[in-house]
């Protein structure tokens, strides 16, 4: 990936600009799940997926945006398209006041998925991000790759492959 990377034309923050897609799914809710991250460098493409036995839609949202920025191995530009409301609103909207009120909802509950949120947090600090959202299953080119990757991450973790 190193190389992909070094092959970026600078932005004029003096960045690279990326381009990521990712998607999560789950076979019941929960169950076994999957996720699909698609990252864009120009010309250069590169597909990562991954498989859990036991979790959650949710998590497997948040898991591949987790992944997908732990792939990069510099500050970056980037425009990260999801279909999940949940993840686009609670890293861009919902998250300084969980932060605030020590990771609880306005209702007193916990937040859900602390753990891959704070991860999720941490990694964005790192980056300028750009968030996106597309309706699933709405025929968006690289949103279908990235759906295909984390169901077949699914199928193939069912198989223990």
């Amino acid at each position: 990936m190193d190389e992909l990377q070094e092959a970026l034309p600078l932005t004029r923050e003096g960045l690279k600009r990326v381009e990521i897609y990712t998607d999560g799914a789950c076979s019941g809710n929960p169950g076994p799940g999957g996720w699909g991250v698609l990252l864009r460098f120009g010309a250069y493409e590169k597909q990562l997926s991954g498989f859990e036995a036991s979790t959650t839609n949710n998590r497997m949202e948040m898991q591949a945006v987790i992944e997908a920025l732990s792939a990069l191995k510099q500050s970056c530009q980037i425009v990260l398209t999801t279909d999940s409301t949940y993840v686009k609103n609670g890293i861009t909207q919902w998250i300084s006041g969980w932060k605030k009120n020590n990771w609880r909802k306005s209702d007193g509950k916990p937040v859900k998925n602390e753990d891959l949120w704070k991860k999720m947090d941490t990694l964005c600090q790192k980056h300028v991000i750009k968030w996106h959202w597309v309706r699933g299953h709405d025929g968006h080119h690289e949103n279908e790759v990235v759906d295909q990757l984390a169901r077949k991450a699914v199928q193939l973790g069912h198989l223990g492959k």
